[in-house]
């Protein structure tokens, strides 16, 4: 991880680019939710902007499919203790924001009442960038 973002590792067929990032503060308050609930995932189901919120669940929680794609894999852990995390968004949505990279951010306020950062009084955010396309 730099000092900034952490960026995910690829996944989709026939890509080699990442499209979607985890800020510094995210990734620490994801360590600290994961020793709460244990392994954690990411999805995106709405929204068109920045701003919007991914919800943030146990992993294995929210149940994904056909009509989902997975963006992104991460690995959060520390002194070589793996953390896998999951980035998943709905097909649908993917069709909107393909063109663009996604990083989540953290920021002060409540989230979903089902999004696991909710109670510490923090939420997490998408801050968007369009991509620029490898040559």
């Amino acid at each position: 991880m730099t000092a900034t973002r952490l960026d995910a590792a690829v996944t989709l067929p026939g890509e080699d680019f990442s499209r979607v990032a985890l800020t510094a503060s995210s990734v620490e308050l994801l360590r600290s939710l994961w020793v709460q609930h244990g392994p954690l995932m990411f999805h995106q189901s709405g929204g068109c902007c920045d701003g919007s919120s991914p919800m943030c669940y146990p992993a294995g929680e929210f149940l994904t499919g056909g009509s989902d794609v997975l963006l992104g894999l991460f690995d959060i852990g520390e002194a070589g203790e793996p953390r896998p995390l999951e980035f998943w968004m709905s097909r649908e949505q993917f069709n909107y924001w393909s063109h663009t990279h996604l990083t989540v951010d953290v920021v002060p306020g409540r989230g979903s009442g089902f999004s696991v950062e909710s109670p510490e009084g923090k939420r997490f955010l998408i801050r968007s960038t369009l991509m620029d396309w490898p040559d």
